[in-house]
């Protein structure tokens, strides 16, 4: 692996200190993602409780399993949102198969069509809260502000090329949601469970 492919120190440092079973490295770890693997467990599973369980899941395992983590796979950050994609999928599955077979409505194929959406809405939001900042802000502005790429261009203070690329690679970035692998997880990390 070269230098350049090297994991950041910190995620390097952060999986030592919780395979010493350092309670701060933890702490560190949660302050840091929690609000990323909630967010992700509550866009699968629409549930506040259910995506509160599924954030205390996501840490309890990385607290007893820190050497699951394998940097040269990724980044931490990948791998905590992976877990908790993963988990949350497994979660929303379990509950509306047991819904089914209670005699609930729906058919086996709309609870996979409904697991299916529930991932790609995750796997985005994953994708554009970890995209660089540039590119966000000028999707935000097209998006939400219904700037065409000139305005888009004049509120960042760029030219109209440069507010173009932004947008396409934003976009090209977006539409990766649909992928069968987990939000910019490596090949290493699985799919949607």
């Amino acid at each position: 692996m070269t230098k350049k492919d090297a994991p950041p120190r910190w995620d390097r440092r952060m999986q030592q200190r919780l395979a010493r079973g350092e309670a701060a490295a933890l702490g560190e770890l949660y302050d840091r993602f929690a609000s990323l693997v909630h967010g992700l467990a509550h866009r699968v599973l629409g549930d506040e409780r259910a995506a509160d369980g599924i954030t205390r899941e996501v840490f309890t395992h990385v607290w007893e399993h820190p050497d699951a983590y394998d940097p040269k796979q990724g980044p931490l950050r990948t791998w905590v949102a992976t877990l908790a994609h993963r988990l949350a999928v497994q979660r929303l599955r379990a509950t509306e198969a047991a819904a089914l077979a209670r005699g609930g409505p729906g058919t086996a194929e709309e609870l996979e069509d409904k697991v299916r959406h529930a991932s790609v809405a995750a796997r985005a939001d994953y994708i554009v809260q970890s995209m660089p900042t540039p590119l966000r802000t000028a999707l935000e502005l097209a998006y939400f502000q219904r700037r065409d790429y000139r305005q888009t261009a004049v509120d960042l203070g760029v030219t109209e090329d440069e507010a173009r690329r932004r947008l396409r690679l934003g976009l090209q970035l977006l539409s990766t949601a649909h992928d069968a692998a987990a939000p910019g997880a490596p090949p290493g990390y699985g799919g949607a469970a």
